[in-house]
Formats: structure tokens, C-alpha cells, sequence
């Protein structure tokens, strides 16, 4: 895995990359402050993001969505499915811990993701071990601060840690796709696919898909278009013009983006004894992804 140069994007990439993490780091908050169970959030949210793209994918991507084979296809059902899991683990985590531990370790990824291509194969350098090591040890440590304050809040830190998890195995299984398929395409089969799911959960499961209040389908629809919407969608256009690693590491501020809204917004601070947690993991996390170049996938 070589490590891939890190230069300054261009000025109108450094525009769109700060509007959509501005946009992504209102999902956390978004969802603590919905009044909706977790998993009819994220059933919702990506049920309404599938209705937007679908219609759109139906019109111009229709000989795309015709030309994938078997293979492509079982891609784009598992990355759904994946999808679906790491929404059904990260969204409750937001609601039993603070917004800034569970933003911070959901965005392990990485970590994930480069031990997922070492179990495939590919080999990881030493600066990504150091990385992963350190990345470790600030999570560990916001474990054991919220350990002092509940067993819930150490709940929400392990449910975080398993939409990390999800998250790079989605990331993993969709870049066979993504490489040969249109963002429009993949998108669309993947969030109908995780739609499907989720919203099978909660019929099976006895949750309300409906009877919310006005506040909270406002809530809702902002979760879709903000976070789920504009704010990945920007980030996939400047990938056409600015490194990977770059736009990573960009990533990397929505955890304080979102403790910071956290704070204004719902009067959620972070206990103190987790903030040198989050930076450690945060430095870890930035040394994985700098180490690892294009060979770690983020989403």
C-alpha cells in the first residue's frame, strides 16, 4: 500500500468539500433530536433517498441497470444488505451515547476496511499498523471514559464500533462495482436494496413507519437530503478532481462538525475525560488513511 501525496484540492473542491461535511455532520444530531425509533430512521432515510435516485436511475441509467450481470448484481444486494446493517447498528448508537463518541468511533472505517484487505490478500505497511494501533487506543480510551458514566453509554460506543465495521465491508464489497458502474446505478440498487431491508425489520419487529409528527418527518427529510443526499453526493463529484486520501481526511472533521452542532443545537456536550480519546482516535485514523492511499476504501 503506498502512501498516496497530499496536496491543497482546488479552491472550488475546498468549497463543496466544506458544504458537504458541513451536511454530513448534521446526521448525528438529526438523529438524536428525531422522536422515531432508531431503525425507522434509518429505514426512512434511505427509503426516501431510493425514491429520489430511482426515478432519476429509471430515465438515464436505464441500459446500465439492464447491462449488470449476476456478479454485479450479488455486489450491489450484499453492499445493500451491508448498508442496512451498519445503519441498524450506528443510528441506535447515537441515541445511548454522546454524539461526538459515537460520530468519532463509527468513523473506524478505515481501520476496518485495511484489515479487511489484509485478510484479501493485499498488504498493509507498517505506518498503517502504527496507525490502526493508535486509532485502537483512543477508542479504548472513549470506552473507558463513558464506562464511568453508564453501561449505556458503553452500549452506544460498541454498537458505533460495529457501524464502523459494516460501513467498511459495505465500502469493500461496492468498489468491484463502483469501479465498472455509475455512482447514479450502484447508489440506487444499493439504497433500495438497504430500504427493502430495513423496512422489513420494522414490520417484522412491531415499529411505527408511520404516525410520526410534522416535526419529525421535517427531521426526516433533512436527515435524507442534507446527510444521505447532498452531502455524500458532493463528496463523490470532487473525487473527480481531488485525491481520495484528501477527501478522507476531510472526513475526518465531521466527528468534531457534529459535536459541535451537537453542543449549540441540543445542549450535548461530550464528557471532558472522552475528548483526548477522540483526538488520539482521530490521529490514528488520519495516519491509517495518509499510509494507506487509495489502497484503504472510505465512504
Amino acid at each position: 500500500m503506498g502512501t498516496e501525496a497530499v496536496t491543497l484540492p482546488p479552491a472550488r473542491d475546498t468549497a463543496l468539500i466544506a458544504v458537504a461535511l458541513v451536511a454530513v455532520s448534521t446526521s448525528g444530531p438529526l438523529i438524536a433530536a428525531t422522536a422515531a425509533p432508531a431503525l425507522v430512521i434509518s429505514a426512512w432515510r434511505n427509503v426516501l433517498a431510493g425514491g429520489v435516485l430511482l426515478p432519476v436511475a429509471l430515465l438515464r441509467n436505464r441500459a446500465e441497470l439492464r447491462a449488470l450481470d449476476r456478479r454485479m448484481w450479488g455486489l450491489c444486494l450484499l453492499s445493500g444488505a451491508l448498508l442496512a446493517a451498519h445503519f441498524a447498528a450506528w443510528v441506535p448508537s447515537v441515541t445511548l451515547t454522546s454524539v461526538a463518541s459515537s460520530t468519532a468511533l463509527v468513523a473506524t472505517q478505515p481501520v476496518w476496511a485495511a484489515l479487511l484487505a489484509r485478510a484479501g490478500g493485499r498488504q498493509v505497511s507498517r505506518q498503517v499498523w502504527v496507525g490502526i494501533l493508535v486509532a485502537v487506543a483512543g477508542a479504548a480510551l472513549i470506552t473507558g471514559a463513558d464506562l464511568s458514566l453508564s453501561t449505556r453509554a458503553v452500549a452506544g460506543d460498541l454498537l458505533a464500533v460495529l457501524g464502523g465495521v459494516f460501513a467498511a465491508a459495505y465500502v469493500t464489497a461496492g468498489a468491484a462495482v463502483r469501479a465498472r458502474t455509475s455512482t447514479t446505478t450502484y447508489t440506487t440498487v444499493c439504497y433500495s436494496t438497504c430500504a427493502l431491508i430495513l423496512v422489513a425489520a420494522c414490520l417484522l419487529s412491531g415499529q411505527p413507519l408511520g404516525g410520526h409528527s410534522g416535526e419529525t418527518w421535517a427531521k426526516l427529510v433533512a436527515l435524507t437530503v442534507g446527510a444521505q443526499l447532498l452531502g455524500h453526493s458532493l463528496l463523490n463529484v470532487v473525487l473527480r478532481s481531488t485525491s481520495p486520501t484528501v477527501v478522507s481526511l476531510a472526513i475526518l472533521f465531521e466527528a468534531p462538525g457534529a459535536a459541535l452542532i451537537a453542543a449549540v443545537w441540543l445542549d450535548q456536550l461530550p464528557p471532558l475525560t472522552a475528548l483526548p480519546g477522540i483526538l488520539v482516535l482521530l490521529v490514528g485514523l488520519a495516519v491509517v488513511i495518509r499510509a494507506g492511499g487509495r489502497a484503504v476504501p472510505v465512504e
